[in-house]
């Protein structure tokens, strides 16, 4: 149902406190977010540590997750990665692009069956007012194709992360590597950015490519990878692997680049996808939620009971196709996040 799975990932986690001992581990073999998260949903773990897509589209219903087989999935998250890396335009430099604007007539790679990659390249577009019709879009088979075309002259931008291996490879090539400056204090630009993508946040990254603490840049993020789980699984199991990542913090942070991205005190606490049950009493504790960051959570809990009140509208009709239960969905989702005072973020894919 799900294709062959061609990755395989491995996390797991131990730690003792007290008497008790907590221990998660999942071994997923995916070729997608949405296939990992498969696996995760038929119970194999606690929590799993995945792209934000995995999270934010599953939330949403959207693309993958907006197929019959699945629908707005009830997600909560444990913890966030954030670093100083870079997740923005990945782009050649020797076309002389300075800014996302710089960007129209060029070649952006367009990864075909990698809606989340899509999804973020026509963020870092909008900053500049742009969108894939302004550019010359080329479609690859995969991430790692789109990167090698940079390299051999057959595109010239693709939306990736500065601490990639291939980012490294692009910046060693004879074309180089730069990033479109996206400037923090464009409000404008931001203001577009995040209408089509709202969990991206401004960012001065120091780490990946050509960069350092002295040759930064003005660009954009968001937390990944993402330690996430569903909202039925159990506070106190939550609690325990979400103190867990806290307390063996320097076990790991340096055993691999960007782990240390996983700190207390690099945790943002409002995003758009709610925090587990479980993981925010661990933040009280710590003394870190505040009033604002409730009112964020409930917010968001109730944007995901709007949603699976939409999805059980549109599974109450008939559909004569999958196309038409599609249209359904895209429409009646809208429409209720709509009159519920909610931005649709997107209303087609």
């Amino acid at each position: 149902m799900w294709g062959q799975p061609v990755t395989t990932r491995r996390w797991r986690l131990a730690t003792r406190s007290g008497r008790s001992t907590v221990s998660a581990s999942v071994y997923c073999q995916a070729r997608t977010t949405c296939h990992a998260t498969c696996l995760y949903a038929r119970g194999r773990s606690a929590s799993r540590s995945t792209a934000w897509g995995g999270v934010f589209f599953a939330q949403e219903g959207m693309y993958e997750f907006g197929s019959r087989a699945w629908g707005p999935q009830p997600v909560r998250n444990l913890m966030l990665n954030s670093v100083q890396s870079a997740l923005s335009a990945m782009t050649a430099g020797d076309i002389g692009v300075k800014t996302p604007v710089d960007l129209k007539g060029k070649r952006v790679a367009w990864i075909i069956g990698a809606p989340a990659l899509n999804q973020n390249m026509t963020a870092t577009l909008a900053f500049g007012g742009l969108t894939w019709d302004d550019v010359e879009k080329v479609e690859f088979g995969g991430y790692g194709a789109a990167w090698d075309g940079i390299v051999a002259n057959q595109a010239d931008s693709v939306f990736g992360s500065s601490i990639a291996g291939k980012a490294y490879a692009l910046e060693k090539s004879n074309r180089g590597i730069t990033y479109p400056v996206m400037d923090p204090e464009d409000k404008e630009g931001w203001a577009r950015v995040q209408a089509v993508g709202s969990y991206f946040y401004p960012l001065y990254a120091t780490e990946g490519a050509g960069l350092s603490a002295e040759n930064g840049v003005h660009s954009s993020a968001y937390p990944y990878p993402i330690l996430m789980t569903y909202a039925d699984r159990d506070a106190s199991l939550v609690s325990k692997v979400t103190n867990a990542m806290i307390d063996t913090f320097d076990m790991y942070k340096d055993a691999a680049p960007g782990a240390d991205g996983w700190a207390l005190d690099k945790q943002r606490l409002e995003w758009v996808v709610p925090l587990h049950e479980g993981a925010v009493n661990v933040f009280k504790d710590k003394g870190m939620w505040t009033d604002d960051l409730q009112q964020n959570q409930e917010n968001l809990v109730k944007r995901q009971e709007v949603l699976e009140a939409a999805w059980k509208d549109v599974n109450s009709r008939q559909h004569d196709s999958d196309d038409a239960f599609q249209e359904d969905w895209m429409k009646t989702r809208a429409d209720a996040l709509k009159a519920a005072g909610m931005d649709p973020i997107l209303e087609r894919w």
